[in-house]
C-alpha cells in the first residue's frame, strides 16, 4: 500500500505513479531482474523509487541470485537463464 501522498519527480516536474515495475541489477555479465515490484515510478522516464523495506529485500534477493549465477558460471553450466517463483504466483508443474 503506498503512502498517502505521491512524490514529485523534480527532473521531469511530474507526480510519480504507484505501480508495478521491474528491478534490474547488473554485475559485469550477470543481470538480475525482479519483476512485479511496487514502486513510485516517474511516468516520463520509468525511473523507480522503492520504499526502504522493499529496497532492503531487493538488495538481499539480488545478492542471493547473483551468488547462484556466479556458482553456475564457475562450473561452466550450459544453462544461462533461470526463472524462480515463490508463493502464490508459483505454478507447480507449469514447466514444459
Amino acid at each position: 500500500m503506498p503512502p498517502t501522498s505521491s512524490p514529485f519527480c523534480g527532473e521531469h516536474r511530474v507526480m510519480k505513479e504507484w505501480r508495478l515495475t521491474t528491478f534490474e541489477y547488473a554485475d559485469k555479465d550477470i543481470v538480475v531482474r525482479i519483476p512485479n515490484v511496487y514502486a513510485w515510478v516517474c511516468p516520463a522516464n520509468g525511473e523507480a523509487s522503492f520504499m526502504p523495506d522493499t529496497t532492503d529485500e531487493l538488495i538481499e534477493t539480488a545478492n542471493d541470485l547473483l551468488q547462484t549465477a556466479k556458482r553456475a558460471r564457475q562450473r561452466r553450466s550450459t544453462l544461462t537463464e533461470y526463472f524462480v517463483s515463490v508463493g502464490q504466483s508459483a505454478q507447480a508443474g507449469s514447466l514444459a
